[in-house]
């Protein structure tokens, strides 16, 4: 399967420039969110939202990629034409706002996990050893409030992904179509 894998000869730059202002506009608008929501400072915020949204930028891109080849001739042209010239046929319209739902939820729980995992990870608590003395209330207490904060990040980032996507939305909306 890798073997039949070549270099394309043609780019498509415009694609990976509207990629490019996506991500950017995501980080924008998510940084934004995280700041005011989760009351991270604004570096911080700049750089969780700069690190889920390149990582799952990289993971959808490889889902795609692998995916691709998979897809049928006729679904693969529709695709290939809407890449490189901004068209597509009329009777795709109910499977691309389909596939636009799966990309959203996808990259939700991605962005989600990898959030999570960076804050776990970051967390200066996480590399500290918890006292033996604790009493089951404190770790009753503890639980609950790990569970809310999962529960706040779980919004935060729905409210967060979904500012984004309306924006990419828009910006797709409202782009000239090239003919």
């Amino acid at each position: 399967m890798l073997e039949d894998w070549t270099l394309p000869r043609l780019l498509p730059i415009g694609a990976i420039l509207f990629n490019l202002l996506f991500i950017l506009l995501a980080i924008a608008i998510e940084a934004y969110v995280f700041n005011s929501r989760l009351k991270f400072d604004k570096r911080t915020s700049i750089f969780y939202a700069i690190a889920i949204n390149l990582f799952s930028s990289v993971i959808g891109w490889i889902v795609f990629y692998v995916i691709e080849p998979m897809l049928p001739i006729d679904l693969r042209t529709e695709l290939i034409n809407y890449i490189f010239f901004n068209t597509f046929k009329p009777s795709t319209q109910a499977l691309i706002i389909l596939t636009a739902f799966i990309i959203f939820f996808g990259t939700f729980l991605v962005k989600f996990f990898l959030l999570r995992g960076f804050s776990l990870l970051l967390n200066e608590e996480v590399g500290k050893k918890q006292e033996d003395t604790q009493n089951q209330r404190m770790k009753l207490r503890q639980a609950n409030r790990y569970k809310l904060q999962n529960t706040h990040l779980f919004t935060t980032l729905l409210i967060a992904n979904s500012l984004s996507y309306s924006a990419i939305t828009l910006v797709l909306l409202f782009r000239p179509n090239f003919k």
